[in-house]
């Protein structure tokens, strides 16, 4: 059971960074679908900094700045020029996706030393939850601080209620003295960290490997948990688990020799979220939770 779990939170986790760094885009009003080619930039840099210099913690670094930098694209698109903010998350997801492939051509058939797991350390070590502690990796605990500290940091402080301002009522936002474009930036341009966070932690750590188009929609499907999880950080995690416990399961299925088709099985960790986000999805339309700048963009995409 520890290592089932311990599977899930390592398949969640790349997903999970990038649903905070979307729910920190759409809690001010902004959609970003091209997180999908954010997180094959941060994955490609992540993976050619770690080769490079043999930190891994670097690797997230470079790829977290990576993503960051592509980011500003649909921040200028969509903020200054006035884009549609589909039209423009497209734009960036292609984008990163070609860049991705063109750059890590060179990145291909190479390997790494990622993280270590906990088990080399203290927490592998400790009473009743050791078993589950010391399979995970340093990128799963960087993860599992941080949804929190996003949670409170969004609700517990007063930049935090600007950018559920701006998100709300732009218009009130102008009121009070806060420059909805300005917050809406730099919620892109951290949304865009927190993605390269997720792509670089699945080829420096996850994987410890390049492979073009490695995401495989994880970036998409973290846009649509993002409304499972009703926009809040907290909800992150359990909603991020969906995907991650599902693709365990999958290779849990596998590996014990289960007779049904591998493709059908590679399907199951996109069908279960996919499933408890159409059950949710009225709920989002009628508003329950969602950002009212958000309702606009949705409202555009009927």
């Amino acid at each position: 059971m520890e290592g089932l779990l311990a599977i899930a939170l390592q398949n969640a986790t790349p997903v999970l960074f990038a649903m905070l760094g979307e729910t920190l885009g759409q809690r001010t009003g902004v959609i970003n679908l091209g997180i999908e080619g954010q997180m094959l930039v941060g994955a490609a840099a992540g993976f050619a900094v770690t080769l490079i210099t043999g930190s891994p913690l670097l690797g997230l670094l470079g790829g977290a700045v990576a993503a960051a930098v592509l980011s500003l694209v649909h921040a200028l698109l969509c903020l200054w020029l006035g884009a549609n903010q589909i039209a423009s998350g497209l734009a960036v997801l292609f984008l990163g996706s070609g860049l991705s492939a063109y750059y890590g051509t060179h990145l291909v058939d190479k390997q790494i030393n990622g993280f270590s797991s906990g088990f080399q350390t203290w927490l592998g070590h400790a009473p009743l939850i050791g078993e589950l502690l010391g399979r995970l990796t340093p990128t799963v605990y960087l993860a599992l601080v941080l949804t929190p500290l996003v949670g409170l940091w969004l609700y517990r402080t007063r930049t935090g209620l600007r950018w559920r301002a701006a998100g709300e009522s732009a218009e009130a936002a102008r009121m009070l003295g806060v420059n909805p474009a300005v917050i809406r930036a730099q919620a892109i341009v951290i949304g865009g960290l927190f993605t390269g966070l997720g792509g670089a932690a699945l080829s420096v750590d996850y994987t410890q490997t390049w492979i073009e188009g490695m995401t495989a929609g994880r970036g998409l499907l973290a846009v649509g948990l993002v409304i499972v999880a009703r926009w809040n950080p907290y909800w992150a995690l359990p909603a991020a688990l969906l995907y991650g416990g599902a693709e365990a399961l999958a290779l849990n299925l596998q590996a014990q020799g289960v007779t049904l088709s591998p493709y059908l099985l590679a399907l199951l960790p996109y069908v279960v979220p996919m499933i408890v986000l159409a059950a949710s999805y009225k709920a989002a339309r009628e508003g329950r939770g969602m950002p009212r700048e958000l309702g606009a963009v949705f409202r555009g995409m009927d």
